[in-house]
Protein backbone atom coordinates (compact mmCIF):
# COMPACT_ATOMS: atom_id res chain seq x y z
CA UNK A 1 0.00 0.00 0.00
CA UNK A 2 1.65 3.66 -1.00
CA UNK A 3 0.59 6.68 -2.68
CA UNK A 4 2.42 7.37 -5.83
CA UNK A 5 3.48 10.48 -7.41
CA UNK A 6 4.20 10.60 -11.00
CA UNK A 7 6.08 13.57 -11.54
CA UNK A 8 8.37 15.51 -13.86
CA UNK A 9 10.33 17.99 -11.62
CA UNK A 10 10.84 20.86 -14.69
CA UNK A 11 6.95 21.00 -14.61
CA UNK A 12 5.86 24.12 -12.25
CA UNK A 13 2.61 22.51 -11.23
CA UNK A 14 3.76 19.19 -10.85
CA UNK A 15 6.53 20.29 -8.33
CA UNK A 16 3.45 21.93 -6.88
CA UNK A 17 1.90 18.77 -5.95
CA UNK A 18 4.87 17.50 -4.71
CA UNK A 19 5.60 20.25 -2.26
CA UNK A 20 1.93 19.75 -0.88
CA UNK A 21 3.06 16.46 -0.41
CA UNK A 22 5.52 17.73 1.70
CA UNK A 23 4.17 20.27 3.08
CA UNK A 24 1.13 17.71 4.74
CA UNK A 25 3.73 15.10 5.18
CA UNK A 26 2.58 11.97 3.05
CA UNK A 27 4.64 9.18 2.42
CA UNK A 28 4.72 9.51 -1.09
CA UNK A 29 6.60 7.24 -3.97
CA UNK A 30 8.00 9.36 -6.57
CA UNK A 31 8.40 8.52 -10.18
CA UNK A 32 9.92 10.63 -12.74
CA UNK A 33 7.66 10.87 -16.48
CA UNK A 34 9.76 12.72 -18.91
CA UNK A 35 7.74 14.94 -20.66
CA UNK A 36 11.02 16.07 -22.87
CA UNK A 37 10.91 11.74 -24.13
CA UNK A 38 7.17 11.57 -24.20
CA UNK A 39 7.37 9.07 -21.03
CA UNK A 40 3.92 10.33 -20.77
CA UNK A 41 2.72 8.79 -24.01
CA UNK A 42 4.22 5.01 -22.79
CA UNK A 43 1.22 2.67 -23.08
CA UNK A 44 1.67 2.06 -20.04
CA UNK A 45 1.10 5.40 -18.63
CA UNK A 46 -1.85 5.85 -20.89
CA UNK A 47 -3.20 2.78 -18.90
CA UNK A 48 -3.30 5.04 -15.38
CA UNK A 49 -4.16 8.46 -17.54
CA UNK A 50 -5.54 8.44 -20.72
CA UNK A 51 -5.35 12.46 -20.66
CA UNK A 52 -1.20 11.58 -20.00
CA UNK A 53 -0.34 14.41 -17.92
CA UNK A 54 1.73 15.37 -14.85
CA UNK A 55 1.72 14.72 -12.24
CA UNK A 56 -0.76 12.00 -11.79
CA UNK A 57 -1.45 10.56 -8.21
CA UNK A 58 -2.04 6.91 -7.72
CA UNK A 59 -3.07 6.55 -4.10
CA UNK A 60 -3.71 2.89 -3.74
CA UNK A 61 -5.36 2.20 -6.84
CA UNK A 62 -7.61 5.71 -6.61
CA UNK A 63 -6.20 7.75 -10.03
CA UNK A 64 -6.51 11.34 -9.92
CA UNK A 65 -4.83 14.06 -11.75
CA UNK A 66 -4.32 18.15 -12.00
CA UNK A 67 -1.98 19.52 -9.45
CA UNK A 68 -4.51 21.35 -7.46
CA UNK A 69 -6.82 18.70 -7.14
CA UNK A 70 -3.88 16.65 -5.92
CA UNK A 71 -3.00 19.31 -3.47
CA UNK A 72 -6.62 19.21 -2.06
CA UNK A 73 -6.93 15.67 -1.96
CA UNK A 74 -3.47 14.80 -0.08
CA UNK A 75 -4.10 17.49 2.63
CA UNK A 76 -7.80 16.45 3.34
CA UNK A 77 -6.94 12.95 3.75
CA UNK A 78 -3.21 12.68 5.05
CA UNK A 79 -2.70 15.94 6.91
CA UNK A 80 -2.49 15.58 10.65
CA UNK A 81 -4.92 18.64 10.86
CA UNK A 82 -6.59 21.28 8.61
CA UNK A 83 -4.11 23.97 9.19
CA UNK A 84 -2.81 23.77 5.90
CA UNK A 85 -6.21 23.38 4.12
CA UNK A 86 -9.05 24.63 6.64
CA UNK A 87 -12.24 22.91 7.04
CA UNK A 88 -13.95 26.49 7.78
CA UNK A 89 -15.86 27.70 4.77
CA UNK A 90 -14.64 30.98 4.50
CA UNK A 91 -10.81 30.34 5.23
CA UNK A 92 -10.90 27.44 2.49
CA UNK A 93 -12.66 29.66 0.23
CA UNK A 94 -9.29 31.77 0.16
CA UNK A 95 -7.27 29.01 -0.52
CA UNK A 96 -9.47 28.08 -3.40
CA UNK A 97 -9.49 31.38 -4.79
CA UNK A 98 -5.92 31.48 -4.50
CA UNK A 99 -5.25 27.99 -5.95
CA UNK A 100 -7.45 29.20 -8.96
CA UNK A 101 -5.71 32.45 -9.13
CA UNK A 102 -2.14 30.58 -10.04
CA UNK A 103 -3.88 27.73 -12.30
CA UNK A 104 -6.09 30.31 -14.13
CA UNK A 105 -4.29 33.29 -14.28
CA UNK A 106 -0.24 33.71 -12.60
CA UNK A 107 0.84 29.74 -14.24
CA UNK A 108 -1.53 30.57 -17.54
CA UNK A 109 0.39 33.81 -17.43
CA UNK A 110 3.95 32.26 -17.33
CA UNK A 111 3.22 29.15 -19.94
CA UNK A 112 2.55 31.93 -22.09
CA UNK A 113 5.50 33.20 -22.04
CA UNK A 114 7.91 29.70 -21.57
CA UNK A 115 5.96 27.56 -23.49
CA UNK A 116 6.79 28.52 -27.17
CA UNK A 117 10.19 29.19 -26.13
CA UNK A 118 10.83 26.18 -25.26
CA UNK A 119 8.76 24.20 -27.78
CA UNK A 120 7.86 26.42 -30.58
CA UNK A 121 11.22 28.23 -31.68
CA UNK A 122 10.51 31.74 -29.93
CA UNK A 123 13.98 33.41 -28.83
CA UNK A 124 12.69 36.08 -26.95
CA UNK A 125 9.78 37.52 -24.73
CA UNK A 126 7.34 39.83 -26.65
CA UNK A 127 6.85 43.08 -24.27
CA UNK A 128 2.76 42.57 -23.81
CA UNK A 129 3.56 39.06 -22.60
CA UNK A 130 5.94 40.26 -19.94
CA UNK A 131 3.37 43.49 -19.36
CA UNK A 132 0.55 41.09 -18.51
CA UNK A 133 2.72 38.94 -16.38
CA UNK A 134 3.76 41.46 -13.96
CA UNK A 135 0.49 42.91 -13.64
CA UNK A 136 -0.59 39.72 -12.32
CA UNK A 137 2.36 39.21 -10.11
CA UNK A 138 1.52 43.02 -8.91
CA UNK A 139 -1.58 41.11 -7.62
CA UNK A 140 0.29 38.39 -6.18
CA UNK A 141 1.81 41.16 -4.32
CA UNK A 142 -1.16 43.14 -3.61
CA UNK A 143 -2.61 39.69 -1.64
CA UNK A 144 1.04 40.03 0.65
CA UNK A 145 0.09 43.39 1.93
CA UNK A 146 -1.79 42.16 5.29
CA UNK A 147 -0.93 38.54 5.43
CA UNK A 148 2.41 36.63 6.22
CA UNK A 149 1.25 34.20 2.99
CA UNK A 150 -1.21 33.87 0.43
CA UNK A 151 -4.30 32.95 1.89
CA UNK A 152 -3.40 34.18 5.61
CA UNK A 153 -0.97 34.38 8.24
CA UNK A 154 0.09 30.52 7.59
CA UNK A 155 1.36 28.52 5.03
CA UNK A 156 -1.47 26.45 3.09
CA UNK A 157 -1.52 24.61 -0.23
CA UNK A 158 -2.12 27.64 -1.89
CA UNK A 159 1.20 28.68 -1.63
CA UNK A 160 3.26 25.53 -2.02
CA UNK A 161 1.34 25.60 -5.78
CA UNK A 162 1.79 28.87 -6.22
CA UNK A 163 5.72 29.23 -4.80
CA UNK A 164 6.44 26.44 -7.66
CA UNK A 165 4.81 28.64 -10.35
CA UNK A 166 6.89 31.90 -8.92
CA UNK A 167 10.33 30.26 -8.72
CA UNK A 168 9.69 28.29 -12.31
CA UNK A 169 9.80 32.21 -13.72
CA UNK A 170 12.32 33.44 -11.20
CA UNK A 171 14.75 30.67 -12.31
CA UNK A 172 13.90 32.29 -16.17
CA UNK A 173 16.34 35.68 -14.65
CA UNK A 174 12.51 37.57 -14.41
CA UNK A 175 12.61 41.03 -12.28
CA UNK A 176 10.59 41.17 -8.98
CA UNK A 177 12.65 43.62 -7.55
CA UNK A 178 9.20 46.04 -7.79
CA UNK A 179 7.57 43.46 -5.63
CA UNK A 180 8.64 43.40 -2.29
CA UNK A 181 5.67 41.44 -0.95
CA UNK A 182 6.40 38.40 -2.95
CA UNK A 183 10.40 38.87 -2.53
CA UNK A 184 9.70 38.71 1.27
CA UNK A 185 7.08 35.81 1.37
CA UNK A 186 9.39 34.27 -1.03
CA UNK A 187 11.85 33.98 1.40
CA UNK A 188 9.68 32.32 3.82
CA UNK A 189 8.54 29.70 1.33
CA UNK A 190 12.28 28.81 0.90
CA UNK A 191 12.35 27.21 4.58
CA UNK A 192 9.47 25.41 4.00
CA UNK A 193 9.98 21.52 3.31
CA UNK A 194 10.65 20.64 0.29
CA UNK A 195 11.58 24.16 -0.97
CA UNK A 196 14.86 23.57 -2.13
CA UNK A 197 13.81 19.61 -3.60
CA UNK A 198 11.51 22.13 -5.72
CA UNK A 199 14.11 25.07 -6.49
CA UNK A 200 16.16 22.12 -8.09
CA UNK A 201 13.28 21.55 -10.32
CA UNK A 202 12.50 25.34 -11.08
CA UNK A 203 16.03 25.46 -11.93
CA UNK A 204 16.35 22.80 -14.50
CA UNK A 205 13.25 24.85 -16.30
CA UNK A 206 14.68 28.28 -15.99
CA UNK A 207 17.88 26.67 -18.13
CA UNK A 208 15.26 25.05 -20.46
CA UNK A 209 13.86 28.50 -21.44
CA UNK A 210 17.35 30.26 -21.15
CA UNK A 211 19.32 28.40 -23.50
CA UNK A 212 16.70 29.19 -26.26
CA UNK A 213 16.81 33.12 -25.80
CA UNK A 214 18.75 35.66 -27.45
Amino acid sequence: MSVKLYHFPISGPSRGALLAARLVEVPIDVEIVNLFQKEQMKESFLKINPQHVIPTLDDNGFILWESRAIACYLADKYGKDDQFYPKDLKKRALVNSRLQFDGCTLFVKIRAICFPIIFLGETEIKKPLKDDLNTTLGFLDMFLNDTKWVAGNHPTIADTSIYASVTSILAVGWDISSFPNIERWLKECSQLPGAAENDEGAKAFGEAVKKNLK
